[in-house]
This record gives structure tokens, C-alpha cells and sequence, in this order.
């Protein structure tokens, strides 16, 4: 197994990734909204909706398999994906439709890292810097110095560099992060701020976020489901969907925000607030068990990630209701 990535087997396999013009589903986190801004501002992605799991929100007229997913694996041949979450369970024993990722981007599957045998090892950063480390490739990307903090907050990244340095070091080392050219380097070795620095940097951006969410945390988030699976944020507007008012205000808040600290331009006719569908799906946890596993594996999930030592969670079409 290689100890760096090499992007360029990425790019012969998958080159919808640095092309431009598409259409993306991205989830509805700051992490989400990240790659949204970075695919749009520099290849002019169009964002046409948001999926959390549960609910799936797209623009009116289009087919998933239009779109690229980003921050999330789906479990579909013909659908395109970024996401890195934990999904093998055993990498020596592949589920027979283990084939349904061949159209998904994945840093714990390209290592060949599994629950069984190396959780601990799983990816510890967030999909925007993998997503950074590919476009790199193909188009020059300056990270500014004001957007080291937020690129070390997304996804609690900044957590898990002192929680677990040792992982996180192995992962920088295997994106290249440790290589001068690599704007990742920027984020990960730069000499800007002291760890007191970033602290107080951290903690300005956290007080933002509030001011976004009137006080409240979450500011970084846009919540399309409940607990039930019920539809937040969007209502009928005519026949379609779209963006309350209050909490378009509020995410533009935060993707102005984004835009001001990274310096990639927020377009709002690159991203779709209404005239949208809505599908709903149903959307549980089991205990990452072989016995539990593969069962699930021959159901075919949607999506589906296992999220820690005790908890798979995953999601099922109720039914066949992918658009």
C-alpha cells in the first residue's frame, strides 16, 4: 500500500471531479457548504440541493445521477460521490455489491481502511480538505491566511489534530499536506497562529456563528429534518419547495461569511433556494456487526456510514423513490 496518494490515478478514474459545469447535492453542514463554495467558485458547480439522510431537497426536473453528491457515500453505481466516512467492515471479506462505490471517492476505502480492523485509523479531517488536495490538480488554489481557522474548525478537525495527532499526521503525510506546493500545507503547517491564537481565532468564529443563529449554536448548519423525518426549513410555495425566508437570510449569512474568509465567491445563482422537490426516506442505526452488516449490505442501502464503535448508521428507500 502506498504511503501518499496518488492523485493522478484519481483524476484518470474519476475526471467528473475537476469538471466543470455540474450540478451538486451537497449536505447541509458547514463542511457541505465549504465544497460547495470551493466547486462553484472555481469550475462553476451549480448546488441544486441538499441531503442530511433523511430527507433529500433537489431542484425541480433533475435526476440524481445529474449530480454529484459531496460530503456523503451513496451506494449507487451510477451515482457520483465524495464523502469520507468509515464504510468497510472486514476490506478481506467485500460485500458481493461492495461494486456499487465505484463511483464514489473515498480516502478510508482507497487506504483499505476497515471498522474491523483499523476504526482508529479512519479519516480524521473533513471532506472539503480531501476535495482541496484533488482540485489542486487541476486548477491553483491560494488558501488565504483568514481561512486557516475555519478550515481547522470544519468538521471539528481542530479536535481531532490534538486528540489523536498521530492519525491525523499519517493522513496529512498521505495527501501530500507535507509538500510546500500542496495548498493543504498552508492549513496544516503554516506559522500563523499560536496555539493561543487559534484559540482566540476559533472562539471570534464560534461567537459569528452564534450571531447567524440569533445566539444559538448551529449557526454552521441547515436543518432540512427533524427527529421524525419531518421536513424543516422548506415549505410549498406553489407546487414546489422552497427556503423559508428566515432561514435563507441565515445561511447566506454563513456562506457570506465562508466567502469573506476563503475568498471564493458566493454566487446566489449558483445555488437553488426554491422550486425544488422534496423525498423522503427512512433512515435508522444498527450495531457494526458482521451479523448486523452484511444483512444490511443485501438491502441495499442508499447511504449509510458507520459513525462510531456502537452505531451504522443507514438509509433505505421507502420505497425505490431515488429520483
Amino acid at each position: 500500500m502506498s504511503e501518499t496518494i496518488d492523485y493522478k490515478i484519481i483524476l484518470s478514474r474519476f475526471p467528473w471531479i475537476v469538471e466543470k459545469n455540474q450540478n451538486v447535492i451537497l449536505s447541509p453542514d458547514c463542511d457541505g457548504f465549504l465544497c460547495g463554495l470551493l466547486m462553484s467558485s472555481f469550475l462553476g458547480w451549480k448546488i441544486v440541493g441538499f441531503y442530511d439522510g433523511k430527507i433529500l431537497i433537489l431542484k425541480k426536473g433533475l435526476k440524481t445521477r445529474d449530480c454529484v453528491f459531496l460530503d456523503m457515500e451513496i451506494f449507487r453505481k451510477d451515482i457520483r460521490s465524495v464523502g469520507h466516512h468509515m464504510l468497510m467492515f472486514d476490506v478481506r471479506n467485500l460485500p458481493s455489491n461492495w461494486d456499487n462505490f465505484n463511483n464514489c471517492i473515498q480516502p478510508n476505502n482507497i487506504r483499505g481502511f476497515d471498522f474491523r480492523s483499523s476504526f482508529n485509523l479512519k479519516y480524521p479531517l473533513g471532506t472539503i480538505h480531501f476535495l482541496i488536495g484533488i482540485l489542486a490538480q487541476s486548477v491553483k488554489i491560494d488558501i488565504q491566511e483568514k481561512a486557516i481557522c475555519p478550515m481547522l474548525f470544519v468538521d471539528g478537525t481542530f479536535k481531532n489534530l490534538f486528540n489523536f495527532p498521530e492519525n491525523c499526521l499519517s493522513w496529512l503525510h498521505f495527501l501530500k499536506a507535507d509538500c510546500l506546493e500542496n495548498p493543504l500545507h498552508k492549513i496544516f503547517y503554516n506559522n500563523y497562529y499560536s496555539v493561543n491564537e487559534l484559540m482566540v481565532a476559533l472562539k471570534d468564529l464560534f461567537q459569528k456563528l452564534r450571531e447567524i443563529n440569533h445566539g444559538k449554536r448551529g449557526g454552521d448548519k441547515l436543518k432540512i429534518s427533524n427527529s421524525r423525518g419531518d421536513i424543516q426549513s422548506f415549505q410549498y410555495k406553489g407546487k414546489f419547495y422552497a427556503l423559508e425566508d428566515d432561514k435563507k437570510v441565515k445561511i447566506e449569512n454563513l456562506l457570506k461569511l465562508l466567502s469573506g474568509l476563503t475568498g471564493w465567491k458566493y454566487d446566489s445563482n449558483d445555488w437553488q433556494w426554491n422550486d425544488m422537490n422534496s423525498f423522503i426516506f427512512s433512515k435508522s442505526s444498527i450495531m457494526p456487526r458482521k451479523k448486523n452488516y452484511y444483512p444490511l449490505m443485501d438491502s441495499n442501502p442508499l447511504s449509510y456510514a458507520i459513525t462510531g464503535t456502537l452505531s451504522l448508521e443507514y438509509t433505505l428507500e421507502k420505497p425505490n423513490n431515488l429520483p
